[in-house]
């Protein structure tokens, strides 16, 4: 539930309607998949599709990027992902990095964590970025791609369902329309249309609390870091937050309370004492951008109705605690992208797409479970609640047991699929983290006497990894040809972190998937156990 104002200083850029070639002539036409909403997670799924080769068609009602900061923090999973794709670099080099973040308990410093305590990653723990950056930059990336067609003032009215395509109506300055579509993917929102046209129930639990998000613009001599008070003496009983953006913008949320009047609490007069507050009395600043929020932990009942497919808010919504909604969602699409195109293809059955459900709803599940243990411990609904979460606070200090109790939002980390039907268990024992169904950690290579990146190896296809020789360059199973990388032959393990995070003794042998998350594993390079474990993750 928003209420916003804005201070126009970004240059929204204002995209160009222009009537389809379809609707100009009056023709029906049948495309591959249709994308609603150019939002993160809508631009997102146009590039991972048009990197796969799926031609894609994006739908969306406005013609500019979100209106002020909106979201604002990126973890290291969704920028990883946003470099396979071309933009990853450029985000970062824009945005904050940052990966300290700093819990204080009324004005003193009681717990403080590193995202990334380990060194040798090519893209950082967090970034902070304005939304409307972040989807400036997609725009353009999807403009140099000829499979994305995006089309802007282009308002889904109806949707319409048959076995094998979907039919959809949409508004455009020129009129109303149809277009056809294999599968729609609906990126939305949290108050998808899409959703309520296919009947998808939407479940879970609304919270009361108001928060204030004031978007300030300010030289400050706060550190880059993360920094979260509760009970501050300039904001009693409450909580508040502190981000840097680009731009010298500053990120400050207030707890509000229940009662608290959205109307009144966005206006200016009543906004700047609270800063100033916090800030003090003679702190410059400006009011770029503001809004009120409340917020819900819910999900669909199913990921996928018939032909429509939901990802990103249109499919769960969490707190703001812990930067899990957009990321979520960007790892959504990273989920989908490969199975919709190996279905499209009819290397795979349909039955694959299903596994979408089985893997992102458990990403939203724990995703919804991390956030409501935050807001309960943000905001505890009872005196002897609030009396437990002081205890905590003040016993991390000096008690290291008390830390990992101190919850001001558990940071966006990748859900690992462990319990995948995709997934081929281990006959083996390894250690570290790289279990099937994870999210590959990156490592240093280098290639022909050149620095890089393990991820940036991986192509977007299955591909085999073994450390040491191996008797074959590919191995085919099911219309799949996945190339072999060998470690140590192909790509020198430039600092050991490879060996180090895949528990890469001589021979162990890797199954990825086209998403970078592992498949299978075995101490040894055996192309039968290779075959079956492809053939079985892609539900064949």
């Amino acid at each position: 539930m928003m209420s916003t104002y804005t201070y126009p200083k970004y240059p929204y850029p204002k995209y160009p309607y222009r009537i389809s070639s379809e609707q100009e002539a009056g023709r029906l036409v049948r495309h591959p998949v249709v994308v609603i909403g150019a939002g993160p997670v809508g631009l997102t799924a146009a590039l991972d599709f048009a990197a796969r080769g799926i031609p894609t068609v994006v739908l969306d009602d406005n013609d500019t990027v979100s209106v002020g900061s909106r979201a604002v923090c990126y973890a290291k999973r969704p920028l990883e992902i946003w470099d396979r794709l071309g933009c990853g670099e450029r985000m970062v080099e824009r945005g904050i990095s940052w990966r300290i973040g700093k819990v204080f308990f009324e004005d003193d410093l009681r717990y403080q964590f590193d995202l990334l305590p380990e060194p040798d990653h090519k893209m950082p723990a967090m970034i902070n970025l304005q939304q409307y950056y972040l989807e400036e930059f997609m725009v353009e990336e999807c403009a140099r791609q000829p499979l994305v067609d995006l089309r802007w003032k282009h308002r889904l009215l109806s949707l319409q369902q048959h076995e094998d395509f979907a039919t959809l109506v949409v508004e455009t300055p020129d009129g109303v329309f149809s277009l056809e579509a294999q599968w729609v993917v609906a990126c939305d929102g949290a108050n998808s249309d899409t959703r309520k046209m296919v009947g998808a129930e939407f479940t879970g639990q609304a919270f009361q609390d108001r928060f204030l998000i004031a978007d300030v613009v300010m030289k400050a001599h706060f550190p880059t870091e993360r920094w979260f008070w509760f009970d501050p003496p300039f904001h009693r009983n409450q909580s508040v937050l502190l981000h840097r953006q680009a731009d010298d913008v500053w990120r400050i949320d207030f707890q509000l309370g229940w009662d608290a009047d959205p109307t009144e609490e966005k206006k200016p007069e009543n906004i700047i004492p609270r800063v100033k507050a916090m800030l003090g009395p003679d702190a410059q600043f400006e009011l770029e951008w503001a809004s009120v929020y409340q917020f819900a932990c819910r999900r669909i009942d199913r990921f996928r109705h018939g032909r429509v497919i939901f990802a990103g808010d249109a499919a769960h919504q969490v707190s703001p605690f812990g930067a899990r909604g957009a990321n979520s969602g960007v790892q959504d699409v990273d989920n989908l992208g490969w199975k919709l195109k190996l279905v499209l293809d009819g290397v795979a059955p349909e039955s694959l797409l299903d596994t979408y459900h089985d893997e992102r709803a458990l990403a939203a599940d724990d995703n919804i479970a991390n956030s409501t243990r935050s807001t309960d411990f943000i905001t505890p609904k009872s005196a002897m609640s609030r009396r437990f979460r002081n205890a905590v606070l003040e016993l991390a200090q000096e008690h290291p047991f008390a830390r990992p109790l101190v919850n001001s939002g558990r940071l966006s980390t990748p859900t690992p699929y462990l319990a995948s039907p995709l997934n081929t268990p281990d006959e083996d024992a390894f250690a570290g983290l790289m279990a099937p169904g994870t999210a590959c950690a990156d490592a240093p290579v280098r290639v022909d006497g050149k620095d890089g990146w393990f991820l940036g190896l991986l192509g977007g296809g299955f591909t085999v990894v073994t450390f040491g020789e191996a008797p074959l360059g590919e191995v085919r199973a099911g219309g799949i040809a996945a190339p072999v990388l060998r470690i140590g032959i192909d790509a020198a393990d430039a600092k050991g972190r490879l060996a180090e995070r895949y528990d890469g003794a001589d021979g162990t042998t890797y199954l990825i998937r086209p998403d970078q998350h592992v498949a299978a594993r075995w101490r040894s390079f055996d192309p039968d156990k290779i075959q079956g474990a492809i053939t079985r993750a892609i539900a064949a």
